[in-house]
């Protein structure tokens, strides 16, 4: 029996520009503490990742500056659009996010937001190096060759 696709699962946002300016060392997946506004606003896609970063302080990892809409029925209730918002992960992937920081000079930038299966937003992080010029020139050269290829290859095979 093929599995079935849950409908609870669903891309919220993703941050399509990351690939291009960062070389994606690692991703680990995090948890985000949201108020029910924040989430009513996630269920009808209203939101925008591509501006944000995440960043360890005071022993804590925070979403800084990603958007997500004001929900228009919690008028009263409602909740400020880029505010910071808490990640949560284990101990040990926190200590680890913060030696890439610090140390090695690593960034940590939110790649998609999603429902998981179970309804559950949660925020992929990846842990990225900077592109220099040079190397986002090779990548759009890459894949403009790759085009290029399969161009020819569909037209003479």
């Amino acid at each position: 029996m093929p599995p079935r696709s849950d409908p609870n699962a669903k891309l919220i946002a993703e941050n399509r520009r990351a690939r291009f300016d960062y070389f994606i060392e690692d991703t680990l997946e995090a948890g985000v503490v949201l108020t029910g506004s924040e989430v009513k606003s996630l269920r009808a896609g209203a939101a925008n990742i591509g501006e944000s970063y995440a960043s360890v302080e005071g022993g804590e990892l925070w979403l800084i500056n990603a958007y997500i809409a004001t929900y228009a029925p919690a008028k009263t209730w409602g909740h400020e659009e880029r505010r910071r918002r808490k990640l949560l992960v284990r101990g040990r992937e926190l200590a680890r996010l913060w030696a890439a920081t610090s140390r090695q000079g690593m960034t940590l930038v939110p790649l998609a937001m999603y429902f998981n299966d179970r309804g559950i937003v949660k925020l992929r992080i990846g842990i990225a190096r900077g592109k220099k010029v040079a190397d986002k020139r090779a990548t759009e050269a890459r894949r403009d060759w790759d085009l290029q290829k399969r161009r020819l290859l569909k037209e003479h095979g």
